[in-house]
Order: structure tokens, then sequence, then C-alpha cells
């Protein structure tokens, strides 16, 4: 603006209005295109709009300020393309916090506010959490006019009949995106899809590229279930893994991973392949194991409890390491959740 100003007062007076209305369509372009990188909101609040008339909006609005016009000679020309009045995008802003739970439904229900929205609200919906709201309007026309809002400075996305959506269409428009997509959910547990899919991106390393896929929320349904409750996943390890506690780190670590691979494989040449070591190494651990468990592993009940302990130590892990590292700089950008999978987490040969 001030470049703008400069241009208009070294030039002869009579020619400042040529000036202002030559250059102010380069400004407008440029202010919008920073208040939608600035202001996620902004992107959800315009809705279907065309930018081009966001743009010319805000052109007659400086036009009228800086004195040269009056309000009434600022019309809206002809488009050829749909256009989504205010009272629309105020509506459909309405709609979507009462979707996501950020206010309380109105009286009437949801019919009156998704008439004045025009965005008939399914049966079942679907959400998505994008890192950054670059191009949201445009991905929410490729999902079937999803609608936008933002979420406590997340940008997402509310996916109108899932099962047109398939996995494979999120998959292509999603790629190259930080993003996390929901489960599917009837309308009226919309904030459920949403709460855990942003869940699933904060849990993601920060890595971002050409090739980088969404999280789906169905790939890690056991995961999350494990850690919605720090508090009683480190209640359930302490009660499940206390006679491991004795022990020294290494030790400990050893026939942890080999505890669950045993639960997972069901025998011991089974873990010995996932633990890459020899049969023998994994039934002399065994024997460790049970004199420090005693009889208790033979019941059902208390093996599945075990596995659930051994799982929620090594995610809280996952989460607390990522935690740190986020600490120590911006918030990550979040693709994909990849807990430790047991061939990774222990390469142990011998003892």
């Amino acid at each position: 603006m001030c470049d703008l100003l400069d241009r208009i007062w070294s030039r002869p007076r009579g020619e400042w209005t040529r000036v202002v209305r030559n250059e102010l369509p380069d400004l407008a372009e440029k202010v919008v295109a920073e208040l939608q990188r600035g202001f996620p909101a902004l992107a959800a609040l315009l809705g279907d709009t065309p930018i081009e008339e966001a743009e010319w909006a805000l052109e007659q609005a400086l036009l009228t300020v800086l004195g040269y016009q009056k309000e009434s000679e600022s019309k809206r020309p002809a488009v050829s393309s749909v256009v989504t009045p205010m009272p629309v995008a105020r509506a459909r802003q309405d709609l979507f916090d009462v979707l996501a739970g950020q206010r309380e439904a109105p009286d009437d229900g949801l019919h009156e506010l998704a008439r004045a929205a025009g965005w008939p609200v399914p049966d079942t919906l679907q959400a998505v959490v994008l890192a950054t709201p670059a191009e949201a309007p445009q991905l929410a026309a490729a999902l079937g006019h999803a609608l936008i809002g933002t979420v406590e400075g997340y940008t997402c996305l509310f996916v109108p009949d899932p099962a047109t959506q398939t996995r494979p269409r999120l998959e292509a428009a999603l790629k190259g995106r930080a993003a996390a997509v929901g489960h599917v959910v009837p309308a009226t547990d919309t904030a459920s899809s949403l709460r855990w899919a942003r869940y699933l991106l904060t849990l993601a390393p920060g890595r971002v590229g050409p090739d980088t896929r969404p999280a789906f929320v169905d790939d890690h349904l056991s995961a999350l279930l494990l850690l919605q409750d720090e508090s009683l996943a480190d209640a359930l390890t302490s009660r499940w893994l206390g006679p491991l506690e004795e022990l020294t780190p290494r030790q400990s670590e050893r026939l942890e991973v080999t505890l669950l691979a045993w639960l997972e494989g069901g025998g011991a040449p089974e873990a010995a392949k996932l633990l890459h070591v020899h049969p023998q190494t994994v039934r002399y651990r065994l024997r460790q194991i049970e004199k420090l468990f005693g009889p208790v592993l033979r019941d059902p009940r208390t093996r599945f409890e075990l596995e659930m302990a051994l799982r929620s130590r090594r995610l809280m892990a996952h989460v607390r390491s990522y935690r740190a590292r986020a600490g120590r700089r911006a918030r990550a950008v979040a693709s994909s959740i990849r807990p430790l999978g047991m061939a990774r987490e222990a390469r142990v040969n011998g003892l």
C-alpha cells in the first residue's frame, strides 16, 4: 500500500484516479492471498466463493475508503460461476461449528441451519484435518464440496457421503499433504471423527514431500484406543510389567520384546522370526520370563492384558519422544503415524 501511495503522489494530481484504478486489482490480489495464508478462517468463511469475487470486493472497498467512489457505486458485477453470498458462508461456518462440537445446535435442530448453508447434512460424515490451510477450498470442492472450518488453528473438512469418497480417492486428493482422515461416523457423532483425526495428526513425525500420504484413523484404531488415556495406560503397565522393573534397562528391553513377540506369534519359532534371533535364544528368554511372572502366563486374560501393557508402553514412549522433539522446534507438519514395529524394535542377537 505504501508503494502504491508513493506512485500516486509522484504523478500529477489529475492522474491519481487512473493510477489507483490500474494498481488496485494487483494490490487486492496480493492482500487476499496473504490473508488466506495467514488466517485459515478466512478461507473457511469464503466457502465456494470464487477468489476473484473476494478480490473484487476488496478492490471496491479500498476505492470507497480512499474516496474514489461512493458506497452505492460498488455494485457486484455479474459472474458466470457460482457465488456463495456471505450470509450463506456464515451459515456454513455455524453449521461446521455445530458439527465440530464447538457450539450448541439450534433449538429447532440442524434442518434450518443446513438449508441456510445450502449444505444438506448427510447420514454419515468423515473428518479430514490438514496441517496447513493451503488450497483448502479447492480440496473441499474435489471431495464432494466438503464443509470447511477451523478448530484450534487446524483447517478441517467434513466430507459428505464417505461411500463415494473412497480411500483411493482420498489418498489421491491428499497426496503430498500432511493430513489425517477420521473414521466414518453418523452425522450426530461428527465431533468424534474430527477429534481422533486431530489426535492422529499430532502423533505423526514431521516429514512432508511429494510422496507424503495421509494418515487414516482406521489404520490405527487399536493404537488410538490404547492412547486415549495416558494415566490408565501408565496404570496398566505398572500393574503388569512390575516384574521387569528390577532388571537393567537392557535386560528389561530384551525380555519385553521377546514376550510381546511370543504373545503375537503364539510360539518360540514365530517369535524368533519376528526378532531375527535363534529359537533357542527365545526359549531361554521365555524361561526367564516365566520365572519372573509365574503361572499367570497360562491365563488367557492375563496374556491379553500383558500384550496391551507392552503395546501401551511402546506407544507412550513413541508419543513422549515425539512431544520432546516437537518442544524443541515449531509444531511439526504431520504425515503419518508409524508405531514401532516388532522387527524394527528389537534386532538382538544373543543375550
